[in-house]
């Protein structure tokens, strides 16, 4: 399945049905009186997060929905049938945006949660409701509201409390696999990972987490080089990054610009999400001889400044792997604790959640922006070589025998 993370829907609610104008006409009856009912109201559009879905695909190519509308009054005092609701299905961790206003209108985090973006029209009144001593014979009726229609983009960010950076072959897939069950590919070439990746850790019985795995940044990503960084926003939910380091690069470049770049390219993206939580994990000890193994991790840590928590593994033999697993479950239930403890530091996550979802938004925009004016400027130079005329350069040529 086409793993999509984005995705631009247009929603209609249902319009409210019509008053009825009715006057009750039966045999023998006299001046029977007014007996039109009232329309149904429209049916309103409904997001629902469901935790079977992973992916927005259905949605890239069925952009349009709209909730079936109320039904007219009828005489005999029949009241119209409503329009059913129509509810969607989206992803658990799908945010929700108004794309005229910018308003963030929800964030789907809880299965079964459920949110209303487009309420149903209202119904109409049938003239039965303005009869009075004074008017035994109203002729007034009211029709149906029309129903909300919004243009919406639906963002999918994946729930996860612990996320990893780093270059390709850096071995974060390679750590994935070895602290859960997930398997995403492993090949010894670069981008092998091209979407998200979830693996639950379970630490022990009942004490688990869930640790997200991005496609690898590189140089340049910020400008859109290798795969860029638009899978950066699936680490706006993370509690806590890993920037894993390879020890023993493959085609020999240094460790320690290595973790620069991918420290600007994450700078580049958010400055919110570049002072996140970081813990800095040097990989691949097993091919580093046991002699060099400490001075080289030294000077990688010297030679970034680095204040915040260290470990060394070798995901691929799952060694210090599991030290690590214990580290984490103890710093998430920590401060999980803490936030439950203390309301205002819950509310200073969301909002920092919330800058950090703001900020990533706005930087793959200008990106998109950015490419977009590119081709123009490409397709409009095509534009001008295909109308360049020969007269304007023509030269006098002279033959001689």
């Amino acid at each position: 399945m086409k793993f999509v993370d984005e995705a631009p829907i247009f929603v209609q609610a249902g319009k409210g049905g019509n008053g009825c104008l009715s006057f009750r006409r039966e045999k023998f009856v006299e001046k029977g009186g007014p007996d039109g009912g009232d329309g149904g109201d429209g049916g309103s559009v409904y997001l629902e997060a469901d935790d079977s879905l992973n992916t927005l695909v259905d949605y890239r190519y069925q952009p349009r929905y709209a909730a079936e509308s109320g039904q007219p009054g009828r005489g005999r005092n029949c009241t119209g049938a409503k329009g059913e609701d129509l509810v969607l299905k989206v992803p658990v961790g799908t945010t929700v945006i108004d794309v005229d206003s910018g308003e963030t209108v929800g964030d789907m985090t809880e299965v079964g949660e459920r949110l209303l973006v487009a309420q149903g029209g209202f119904h109409g009144l049938g003239n039965t409701r303005f009869k009075s001593s004074t008017n035994r014979a109203p002729r007034q009726t009211t029709n149906g509201t029309e129903g909300d229609a919004r243009s919406l983009k639906l963002e999918l960010k994946v729930l996860a409390d612990v996320g990893m950076l780093g270059l390709p072959n850096a071995g974060k897939s390679t750590f994935i696999r070895a602290v859960s069950a997930a398997k995403p590919k492993v090949a010894n070439y670069p981008f092998t990972t091209l979407v998200p990746n979830l693996g639950v850790v379970q630490v022990q019985k009942h004490r688990s987490f869930v640790v997200a795995d991005i496609p690898g940044l590189i140089e340049g990503a910020a400008e859109g080089a290798g795969l860029g960084i638009r899978f950066l926003k699936h680490l706006t939910r993370c509690r806590v990054l890993l920037h894993l380091v390879d020890l023993a690069p493959f085609d020999g470049s240094d460790p320690v610009e290595n973790a620069r770049a991918i420290e600007n390219e994450l700078s580049s993206f958010s400055e919110t999400l570049a002072g996140r939580e970081r813990w800095l994990v040097l990989n691949k000890t097993d091919l580093v001889p046991a002699a060099e193994l400490e001075e080289r991790c030294q000077t990688i840590v010297d030679a970034l400044g680095w204040t915040g928590p260290v470990f060394r593994v070798a995901a691929i033999r799952k060694e210090g792997t599991d030290v690590l697993s214990g580290r984490l479950m103890d710093y998430l239930e920590e401060r999980q604790e803490n936030e439950e403890r203390d309301p205002e530091l819950a509310q200073a996550e969301l909002e920092s959640q919330r800058q950090m979802q703001r900020e990533a938004r706005e930087r793959i925009e200008e990106l998109r922006e950015s490419h977009r004016a590119k081709r123009k400027a490409a397709r409009e130079h095509v534009d001008d070589d295909e109308n360049w005329d020969d007269d304007d350069h023509d030269v006098d040529i002279e033959y001689r025998p």
